[in-house]
């Protein structure tokens, strides 16, 4: 009798019982959340894609109007395209380099080191003989004035 008393009269029970059946309140509240995001995704996902198909749909008109497609190439463009969009993001190619962390180094040659290089054609050199040339005549001539 004390057995029956401490299961169907214990005060401590009934709350962990309230508190057990809240708790899968809860859970089932988590689930229902769970779905209502996936079907309202699912929506936008769906809407989205129709929206493309539209636009493809009308690029590939334009492109018949034109003359630079006939009809069933639009349809496998349109298609190719859809198939595309709905693949997942994570299948697309990876490339094969990795992006460097530190960016790339560039040297900046001054007038000296580019003057003293042995890359540079004679014919370079006659022309900046010639440039200089005429830049003295030129303060030459702004001074006579």
């Amino acid at each position: 009798m004390l057995v029956v008393g401490v299961v169907s009269g214990s005060p401590s029970l009934r709350e962990e019982c309230t508190a057990m059946r809240g708790l899968g309140d809860i859970v089932q509240k988590a689930i229902y959340l769970g779905v209502g995001l996936a079907s309202y995704a699912g929506e936008k996902a769906g809407g989205k894609l129709g929206e493309l198909r539209a636009q493809v749909q009308k690029l590939a008109d334009e492109m018949v109007a034109r003359g630079e497609i006939n009809a069933e190439e639009a349809k496998g463009f349109v298609e190719e395209l859809m198939k595309q969009a709905q693949q997942s993001p994570t299948s697309a190619p990876v490339p094969s380099e990795k992006t460097p962390k530190e960016p790339r180094r560039i040297e900046i040659l001054s007038e000296d080191e580019e003057a003293d290089s042995e890359s540079q054609a004679p014919n370079v050199q006659n022309l900046r003989q010639q440039v200089q040339g005429l830049q003295e005549e030129l303060r030459r001539l702004k001074r006579d004035q």
